[in-house]
Parts: C-alpha cells; sequence; structure tokens
C-alpha cells in the first residue's frame, strides 16, 4: 500500500495548498489506493523522519521500502503507471514533463514571494516597498505563461497530464493574480476534474479529524 505523509493540522490558510494535494491529486488521477501518514507538530524534525525527508516537509511516498520526497518527482513517479499523466507518445510525455518542471521552477518562486510578503511580512516596511516589484514580476510571469496557453484547454493542447496538474496547483496559491486572464478559467477545468476533488475532499477530512 501507498503511504503518502501529510500534516495532521496547519493553519488555516495552509489548509487546501499544503503540498501532499498534489500527490494525492496524482494518486486518485492514476486509481492508485494511498493511506496517509498524520504527522503532529513535531514529527518532521524527529530524525527517523529527516531520514527519509531531509528537510522536514512534506510529502513522503512510500511503497514497499521505496521512498521518494519532493512533490514534483512524486508526481512524475506516479505518472509513469497511467497514460492520464504521462502519454505513452515521447514528444508528449517530454512536453508534461518539461511543464511540470516550469511550474515549479519558472512560476511557483514568484507567486510565493508574493504569498510569502502577504501572509508573514506584511506588516513592515521592507515588505510593503517590495510587493509591487514582486507583484509586477509574478504577473509578468503568468502573462507570458497565459500567451502559451492560449485558446487551448490544456498545456498541451487538449490533453489534461501531469503538467497541468502542477500547474493549477501553483496557481491555486494566489488565484487573484491570475484573475484577469485565461488562466483563472484554465484553473476551474483543471480543478473540476473528479480526481481534484476527491483529493481536496481527503486532505480538508485530515484536517478535520485533526482540528
Amino acid at each position: 500500500m501507498i503511504t503518502v505523509s501529510a500534516f495532521r493540522w496547519v493553519p488555516p490558510f495552509a489548509q487546501g495548498q499544503v503540498r501532499d494535494l498534489r500527490v494525492r491529486w496524482a494518486l486518485e488521477e492514476a486509481g492508485l489506493p494511498y493511506r496517509t501518514r498524520l504527522l503532529e507538530q513535531g514529527d518532521q524534525d524527529k530524525p527517523e523522519y529527516r531520514a527519509l525527508q531531509p528537510f522536514g516537509q512534506v510529502p513522503i511516498f512510500e511503497e514497499d521500502g521505496h521512498v521518494l520526497f519532493e512533490s514534483g518527482a512524486i508526481v512524475l513517479h506516479i505518472g509513469q503507471r497511467t497514460e492520464t499523466l504521462l502519454p505513452m507518445d515521447e514528444g508528449a510525455r517530454s512536453r508534461a514533463t518539461q511543464w511540470l518542471i516550469a511550474a515549479l521552477n519558472s512560476v511557483e518562486p514568484h507567486i510565493m514571494n508574493v504569498a510569502a510578503i502577504d501572509l508573514f511580512y506584511a506588516d513592515q516596511e521592507w515588505a510593503r516597498l517590495r510587493r509591487p516589484g514582486a507583484v509586477d514580476f509574478a504577473r509578468h510571469r503568468l502573462s507570458s505563461l497565459a500567451k502559451a496557453l492560449g485558446d487551448k484547454p490544456c498545456l498541451d493542447g487538449e490533453r489534461f497530464t501531469a503538467g497541468d496538474l502542477m500547474m493549477a496547483t501553483v496557481l491555486r496559491i494566489l488565484p487573484d493574480l491570475a484573475a484577469d486572464t485565461s488562466l483563472a478559467p484554465y484553473v476551474d477545468r483543471c480543478t473540476a476534474r473528479p480526481a481534484f476533488k476527491r483529493a481536496l475532499d481527503a486532505q480538508m477530512g485530515d484536517f478535520r479529524q485533526g482540528a
């Protein structure tokens, strides 16, 4: 049985955003059953957990003694089991991988810059000065992404892939940044998938249980 680590509790602003959601969604798309290993506060710093995840983050993926960390690596690993996320065609598979990495490297850091300012440093003078530039750069990246998406349903055309899964989860972090672009309906299309709804319900259910 696949086990995915997740936090039993996080602050309300983080609920529905923690990165185990990405892995749960991929597993739901692949039709693979899993269970969660819920961490209490402090569990992520224990030596036995750090031996599996050196940064003390979630998720980790465990199956028959095989352990992976980093949500992108885990989603790609899951994707290898189903054409739903990584098509068999070599070119399409490479493009799906390309968009997954773009989500993590070219888009998410700039969204997280704004999110960190708003959530943790909003009352500090340096943050008030930095925020307009951070927002402008994030929106510039999202404008480039929207241009690449064009009028296609998904990043590589008609077909939803692991690249769309990862990009949608990144864009959900601060939906207002993309509210006036084609990216907002794109995220709506991706998150309307039944597999996403099951994954989100499962994560929120764990938080309710841990409240």
